[in-house]
């Protein structure tokens, strides 16, 4: 999966966290999965930002606590949307991205004043468990590609159980709260077409990007179905 600078300069961040003593470039290298030379970089990023870091190469890095987001302000209605939002994801997105919006939560608290945090906590407003699941498929999978830009062939089952095999360009992923709906442009049918999750018996991933970007696909697919920009 290709993680951005800022993802992984993020990460980096988080890893430090987790150590009281110096660590060696190389520990911190193997568990980020990039090259001793990246990693120097991305210190070197980091200590121009701001963070005190210290260390050298064959000695180890350590971060000084004191580098942090400052504090968020959130209005009482902006706390209870968040909350609604990352609940929602949790109860009827995948497990990765259920994940993720467990830690975006997490550490929106850390930089949070107390009083704040309390409300994040308490916010009254919760969200049903989904009625189907994905049994399948890796809906995460279909992220992936659509991040990546890259095709997919699946084996899809239509309402009447008929089974067909089409080689899609996805672009996009419309949550509802019995379906997940792939939008992709069919290379069987030369036109847009959705595609339900719990459908689809089988992927593969081509690992081949498709011809046009996914910026120019989604304001296609957008424009054909008459939804905004915004």
């Amino acid at each position: 999966m290709i993680v951005s600078r800022a993802e992984r300069l993020l990460a980096l961040m988080q890893l430090l966290r987790r150590y009281r003593f110096p660590v060696s470039g190389r520990v911190l290298a193997s568990e980020l999965g990039v090259s001793l030379r990246t990693l120097y970089r991305d210190i070197a990023t980091l200590q121009s930002q701001g963070a005190v870091i210290e260390g050298e190469p064959g000695i180890g890095y350590v971060l000084r606590p004191g580098f942090m987001l400052p504090p968020l302000m959130f209005a009482e209605e902006e706390i209870e949307a968040l909350m609604l939002g990352t609940r929602w994801v949790t109860r009827h997105a995948d497990a990765d991205l259920a994940s993720a919006a467990d830690d975006l939560i997490a550490k929106i608290a850390a930089v949070l004043p107390s009083d704040l945090q309390d409300r994040l906590e308490t916010a009254p407003l919760f969200v049903g468990s989904r009625s189907q699941s994905d049994h399948n498929i890796d809906v995460a999978g279909i992220r992936d590609a659509i991040r990546r830009e890259i095709k997919l062939t699946i084996a899809y089952r239509d309402e009447h159980g008929a089974e067909t095999r089409r080689t899609i360009w996805p672009v996009a992923i419309a949550f509802f709260d019995n379906a997940r709906i792939v939008a992709a442009w069919c290379e069987t049918r030369q036109a847009f077409r959705h595609f339900r999750t719990d459908r689809i018996v089988s992927l593969d991933v081509h690992e081949t990007r498709y011809p046009q970007s996914r910026r120019v696909l989604l304001q296609k697919w957008r424009r054909q179905q008459g939804i905004s920009q915004k």
